[in-house]
């Protein structure tokens, strides 16, 4: 199936459907590799070094060891995968990472974390599945 996949990961949504959608995606094919993209947004970058004195290095650790709940679940299944962090514009890093790779598909979770958010579909989920000409999967 699928050998190159990109999973854009935002820490306010869930993402307990995806390993097993991933599974299904790569056929357990042991050539398949799953990046693990997230974009830190400036505005969080700024904030980490003036409160925190924490700077790209040190932010990047912290999101590792937050992803590794989820790394967990994929190393479970027996499934390859990167992580890869860009500081910036969440949309624009987004499809610069698609248009300089040579990504398969693109799988988003949808599902949030909070019940208490409303919309049908995120604006960054819209305006990547909108924008890139490779399949978007979306799992709720």
């Amino acid at each position: 199936m699928y050998k190159n996949i990109l999973l854009p990961y935002d820490f306010g949504n869930s993402f307990t459907n995806v390993p097993d959608e991933l599974v299904k995606l790569t056929g357990q094919n042991e050539d398949a590799v799953i990046t693990i993209f997230n974009v830190i947004s400036e505005t969080d970058q700024a904030d980490n070094v003036k409160y925190h004195g924490k700077h790209f290095e040190d932010i990047c650790k912290d999101k590792v060891e937050d992803l590794k709940p989820f790394t967990d679940q994929l190393n479970e299944r027996g499934l390859k995968y990167r992580t890869s962090f860009k500081t910036g514009r969440i949309i624009p890093e987004l499809m610069n990472e698609v248009h300089e790779n040579d990504y398969e598909i693109v799988v988003m979770s949808n599902k949030r974390s909070k019940r208490d958010i409303k919309h049908v579909l995120g604006h960054v989920t819209h305006k990547l599945a909108k924008r890139v000409n490779i399949p978007v999967l979306i799992i709720k």
